[in-house]
């Protein structure tokens, strides 16, 4: 049981570090984009060692379904991270996870990004359902992002009253993937974020 533990503690700390690539892939992109609303381009992966090395994310605390982390590869980011509860067709894919991230050097907050964990088909629908709201999402690589970041303070608002969401992408081949989360944890993990990227 104690080695079961430890196996899935690393697993998750190896998934959040991978997770940091979008968001600073995210964050690259915006720099040299100036306030272009065009999609980030892809960050190359590093392995969990990799990232360790450079800044790698740390699990700060566990609230039911979200973990949450603090990295500092060139300035402090905090973010939450869970994983499908369920996901259809269940299929052998890389996990796929969300994460809300903050980094208080460029003022962002919440800032949600799904990870499908296959590579998603580029300006395919994408949608964030969640207490009868649904957020449309733009994809690039494996990736997703709000199309309307002015919606994040409400879709942030909602995970926080509802009990879970649904994220449906579509595959580079076609294929619509369904994943369920649940929103467990949710609120305690973002007030823990909000503590530590202060």
């Amino acid at each position: 049981m104690i080695f079961r533990t430890a196996f899935i503690a690393c697993l998750t700390l190896a998934i959040a570090n991978a997770a940091l690539a979008p968001a600073l892939a995210q964050t690259a992109a915006k720099k040299t984009q100036g306030k272009s609303k065009a999609a980030p381009k892809a960050a190359a992966k590093e392995t969990p060692k990799e990232k360790a090395g450079s800044g790698g994310a740390q699990l700060v605390s566990q609230y039911g379904e979200w973990g949450t982390y603090v990295a500092n590869p060139k300035g402090k980011i905090c973010y939450v991270l869970a994983e499908p509860k369920d996901r259809k067709p269940k299929l052998k894919r890389d996990p796929g996870y969300i994460f809300i991230t903050t980094r208080p050097a460029e003022n962002v907050r919440n800032e949600l990004s799904v990870v499908a964990g296959f590579s998603l088909k580029d300006g395919a629908d994408a949608t964030l359902s969640v207490g009868g709201m649904d957020f449309q999402l733009y994809t690039k690589g494996d990736s997703a992002w709000l199309k309307n970041a002015a919606e994040e303070a409400k879709l942030i608002e909602s995970l926080r009253k509802q009990r879970d969401l649904t994220v449906k992408t579509t595959s580079t081949r076609g294929n619509v993937t369904t994943d369920h989360y649940s929103l467990s944890g949710i609120s305690q993990a973002l007030d823990r974020a909000a503590q530590e990227c202060k």
